[in-house]
């Protein structure tokens, strides 16, 4: 039987569809791109946008109209909170939740086509369960993988759908981490990120830390780089930070959700920070590592946000030093606290408010990039050859280009910034470091 994945949202939902997929695999199945014919279609969703619904029924009518006789399976956090909406869609089969999508082999059974949607859902709220362990590569690649170390939230943000989606904040086993980490680098991995729904918390349930984690990773030998994927600014202590910085192995990259500039906006919102504490970090990080690249997320538009408000977080941004800037207009999601509030902002200056933070965050972009023209660093090369170029990353996520060179694929490379354009690096390629 042919088997085809499609995954929504985040890098974690792409590293649990993978795994799955291999589940697929090791039973038999072989695994086709989703828009081919297929036996049966696995949709992983995601709770995150307010769009769920209707993509999740765009896709599902693509699956069919490719075999209407297909079995299709849809998996993940907008399954575990929305069940009873995708039932409602013809032609779904299967609906499993965030924690019980691992065992999709043993709810469809023959796979046959049913009537209606059979519906599984668990409680993923159990603090001591053990959430399952989940890596994938970077498209198809073996330059860098995704290794999921821990899942489910226990902070209550009014916007978020998450911990509801996927439950309490639960870790994954140091020994099972580091025998998938191991793994990764036997297949030839050279860069490892380390994901979950709030990774700076690893560990809190099983009397560990995300510190202690790290010093066991990187002991390991062997030629490799590690690299956060998100951390929250209030989990990123002293001590954290300057092992990070201190530590060849783990990259120079920081990518730290802000959110909002504005005091009043953040209490809303219920983060555990204040815009001081933040710009505190910041400033210790562009102290410390002026070559560290620092990625931020901005959620404009919340319920309750003035001109002011806006501005405060555009002044907050424009006077830190900051690779990248993510900038999401505010949506309301069902059963948030967020969703409740006065104060509503008109569409129409959710989007111009988002689009003036994206320039900015261009602007941005550019003064870091460009400040590293004439600089030598080494870059970890992919495969994909673009027009005659190889792309890769520094360590401080950093994009950059070289010409095409077969001895770079998958390497480490020591390469010369000559240019920024198209929001790259130009590079012209120094020395090949193995």
């Amino acid at each position: 039987m042919k088997a085809a994945f499609y995954t929504v949202g985040c890098k974690l939902n792409y590293s649990e569809t993978s795994t799955i997929s291999g589940t697929f695999k090791e039973n038999g199945f072989e695994i086709v791109d989703f828009n081919l014919p297929a036996d049966v279609y696995v949709i992983n969703t995601c709770s995150v946008t307010e769009n769920a619904e209707s993509d999740c029924r765009q896709i599902i009518r693509k699956a069919l109209k490719q075999n209407p006789n297909a079995f299709v399976a849809v998996v993940g956090c907008f399954a575990q909170l929305r069940p009873e909406k995708i039932a409602e869609l013809k032609g779904v089969d299967l609906i499993l939740g965030s924690s019980n999508k691992f065992d999709i082999l043993k709810y469809a059974k023959d796979f046959v086509k049913k009537d209606f949607a059979c519906v599984y859902i668990d409680d993923n709220n159990d603090k001591k369960s053990q959430p399952r362990s989940a890596f994938s590569a970077e498209g198809d690649e073996r330059t860098r993988a995704f290794l999921k170390i821990q899942d489910g939230c226990d902070f209550k943000c009014s916007f978020c759908t998450i911990p509801r989606a996927r439950g309490s904040s639960r870790s994954v086993p140091e020994e099972i981490i580091e025998s998938n980490f191991r793994r990764l680098l036997q297949s030839g991995f050279k860069e490892i990120i380390l994901t979950g729904v709030n990774v700076g918390d690893y560990g809190k349930h099983i009397g560990s830390n995300l510190l202690n984690l790290l010093k066991r990773l990187t002991s390991i030998e062997g030629d490799f780089r590690i690299r956060i994927s998100s951390i929250e600014p209030n989990l990123l202590k002293d001590d954290l930070l300057y092992f990070m910085l201190e530590n060849d192995k783990i990259c120079n990259h920081f990518h730290i959700p802000l959110q909002s500039g504005s005091s009043k906006i953040l209490r809303l919102m219920k983060r555990r920070y204040t815009p001081d504490y933040y710009y505190n970090l910041i400033s210790k990080i562009n102290k410390l590592a002026p070559d560290a690249g620092i990625g931020v997320d901005v959620i404009v538009g919340f319920p309750g946000e003035t001109e002011n408000d806006y501005l405060e977080t555009k002044e907050l941004i424009l006077k830190i030093e900051i690779a990248y800037l993510h900038a999401f207009t505010y949506s309301e999601r069902p059963d948030t606290l967020a969703e409740k509030m006065d104060g509503k902002v008109d569409i129409s200056e959710r989007k111009r408010r988002n689009n003036d933070l994206r320039a900015l965050g261009r602007l941005k972009k550019s003064s870091f990039y460009k400040k590293f023209i004439g600089s030598s660093k080494t870059a970890l090369i992919e495969k994909e050859n673009r027009g005659g170029f190889l792309e890769g990353f520094w360590d401080n996520y950093v994009r950059v280009k070289i010409p095409y060179d077969i001895r770079a694929i998958n390497a480490f490379a020591e390469v010369k910034a000559l240019s920024y354009e198209n929001e790259k690096l130009l590079c012209e390629s120094l020395k090949i470091l193995e």
